[in-house]
């Protein structure tokens, strides 16, 4: 039975066009071609990438983080209470509070909890509010998760240009087919796939305890669809396109960190121009030179060579799932920049807090106001008394006055 899928799985109608077979990919004569076997090292190296990027975070993100005045907000911890600690993490996280259960029969947990933990409406709300601003991850973990991924994206996109800068089809997208599928490869392309895609598969494999955003399950997405490119290509020897390809995502990655980086750090104006830089490279690169350029050289190019197959027909649709989540995020980005050319910012000036695409918040031109990112859970906020006294005395800390040594770069 096993035998019977793996012949399936690898007949090469699925994977190579009519009238050729593997053997007319084995090495010989001194030429080397991709094999699935290849790819069996990117698990380990996966892991690899796990434990060098925790010693990064440890000795090299941290002390930078310390350097660039990195603080974490001060947060009131929620007092223990067993009763409201169980619903929390049994049932949700958000307690429904009908306004108009005092009419009809409806759900009304926040009620419910107070008659249980002995506890008022406002004391529940507020417990709540607290106990989920205290999940919510510091801004010293997104500070190190940020530069970790900035430093792997700014080595890989200089690795892939020097990879593909000097190739014919870096220039001529015709030559990407020229003699397919028997092309030979290069060590530079060998270590170029490997290296990306392990590092993908320790990015999936870290998704569960890295900082957890609104677009989890497109995260998710994105790095399985990516993985299934990245692997396919190299099975079908699309290896020449595939370069391209990485490079033309790591061309915007690495700002996009660097400007979340920046952001933690309070940074204004340089996060709010590395954000417009990157707003549009990944615009360009995404929503321009990867549908009109690079996928009409995998669409159109290879129907000139021989007659579609399973193979060519998978990889374009695993390209336009990619396309889709490009979409979506350019969607998110644009309603950020909107935001900055209208002015029209939450709030006023103040202190950044954490957040993704381009940090978690960003400024408007010269500071006027906050940009919210798209992608990002609020920091909730409580109007107790606590906070009045906070308002007059300075912040609190479990119910205590504290120095506020928060100070904010302009630069």
């Amino acid at each position: 039975m096993f035998q019977t899928l793996y012949s399936y799985f690898w007949w090469e109608r699925l994977w190579l066009p009519a009238n050729l077979t593997w053997a007319d990919l084995e090495d010989r004569d001194g030429r080397v071609y991709a094999k699935a076997s290849d790819l069996y090292i990117t698990l380990p190296l996966a892991f690899l990438f796990l434990v060098v990027r925790h010693l990064f975070e440890t000795y090299v993100a941290t002390p930078l983080a310390g350097l660039l005045n990195v603080k974490e907000k001060i947060r009131l911890k929620a007092t223990p209470n067993a009763v409201l600690e169980r619903f929390y993490a049994a049932t949700t996280k958000h307690p429904k509070q009908d306004l108009m259960s005092i009419c009809f029969t409806t759900r009304n947990d926040v009620e419910m909890l107070s008659k249980k933990s002995g506890c008022t409406v406002r004391q529940v709300e507020r417990w709540f509010r607290r106990r989920r601003n205290q999940d919510r991850p510091s801004l010293l973990k997104k500070f190190r998760e940020a530069s970790w991924r900035f430093t792997f994206y700014l080595i890989a996109f200089i690795a892939g240009m020097a990879v593909i800068v000097d190739k014919p089809w870096f220039y001529d997208l015709r030559e990407v087919w020229k003699g397919y599928p028997i092309q030979s490869m290069l060590p530079s392309q060998y270590w170029y796939y490997m290296i990306e895609l392990s590092f993908y598969w320790s990015l999936l494999f870290s998704i569960a305890s890295d900082v957890k955003r609104k677009d989890f399950k497109e995260q998710i997405i994105h790095h399985v669809a990516t993985i299934i490119l990245i692997s396919f290509s190299w099975f079908a020897n699309y290896i020449r396109a595939g370069t391209l390809i990485m490079a033309l995502h790591d061309s915007s990655d690495y700002l996009l960190e660097s400007a979340k980086m920046f952001n933690y750090a309070g940074w204004r104006n340089t996060c709010n121009n590395i954000f417009i830089v990157f707003a549009a490279v990944f615009i360009v690169t995404r929503l321009v030179i990867l549908p009109f350029w690079i996928m009409h050289c995998t669409v159109v190019y290879p129907l000139d060579l021989y007659p579609a197959f399973f193979g060519y027909y998978f990889f374009n649709f695993m390209m336009v799932v990619l396309q889709s989540l490009h979409i979506f995020w350019a969607y998110l980005i644009i309603r950020m920049a909107q935001k900055f050319i209208t002015g029209k910012a939450r709030g006023g000036p103040g202190p950044a807090r954490g957040g993704s695409a381009a940090g978690r918040r960003c400024y408007g031109a010269g500071g006027k106001g906050v940009v919210e990112d798209e992608r990002s859970d609020r920091e909730e906020t409580d109007n107790s008394e606590e906070e009045e006294e906070a308002a007059k005395n300075g912040p609190l800390s479990n119910g205590h006055p504290v120095l506020n040594n928060n100070h904010r770069k302009t630069d």
